[in-house]
């Protein structure tokens, strides 16, 4: 008998940030994102100097839990969501755990793009959705064995998507989007007049 298995997986994990617990009020994380990036005059250069479209907190605040009440409990929730998909990867931790290593805001414009990247150092990253208008970018991921389907013809385009070489994702504000850190993701282009606004994360083995 033919049998055709599907083999090495590749997770992303979708759910509410506020499916596990109390909930994390939703315009007060998104009026905390816009008042930080207002006041972050040392984040505003550093996306002026590398040419950063918008706003991102991440070379210049490393301590956001510790200075708005809203982000300690946006940490409380997303630790409840990473410890459901570690259960779900099927990790074996020892004794050691996967904790936060860096929380950061992305503040996405008109014509603004995040280009391809992974998170060598991480084990598993994220994104939390705070404002997402609509023809803003969905979240673009890459299948990992791309670069070795040197000779492979092209996926038609009704293939299943676990066949596919992109997925495309549209989250919904306050949904929680998790995938292991290897996996190489990017924003397309913004195509709204209104910015996009997300909260994004990285939790190591520690």
């Amino acid at each position: 008998m033919t049998q055709i298995h599907s083999l090495f997986a590749t997770r992303l994990y979708q759910a509410p940030l506020n499916a596990h617990g109390p909930a994390v009020d939703a315009q007060e994380l998104e009026a905390s994102c816009w008042s930080i990036a207002e006041d972050d005059e040392a984040g505003q250069e550093w996306c002026e100097t590398q040419g950063y479209p918008g706003y991102t907190s991440y070379a210049s605040l490393t301590d956001l839990p510790w200075r708005f009440p809203i982000f300690q409990d946006l940490v409380e929730a997303l630790d409840q969501h990473v410890a459901a998909f570690v259960k779900e990867l099927d990790f074996d931790l020892g004794d050691r755990e996967i904790v936060l290593e860096d929380i950061w805001i992305n503040i996405l414009p008109e014509g603004g793009t995040h280009a391809s990247h992974i998170h060598p150092h991480s084990v598993i990253s994220g994104t939390t959705y705070v404002a997402m208008p609509e023809g803003a970018g969905a979240l673009k991921l890459e299948d990992p064995r791309l670069p070795m389907m040197m000779a492979a013809p092209p996926r038609r385009k009704d293939a299943r998507a676990d066949l596919q070489a992109f997925h495309y994702v549209k989250p919904k504000v306050g949904d929680v989007l998790l995938w292991e850190s290897w996996l190489r993701h990017e924003v397309p282009l913004n195509m709204s007049e209104d910015d996009r606004v997300s909260v994004s994360f990285n939790y190591k083995w520690d």
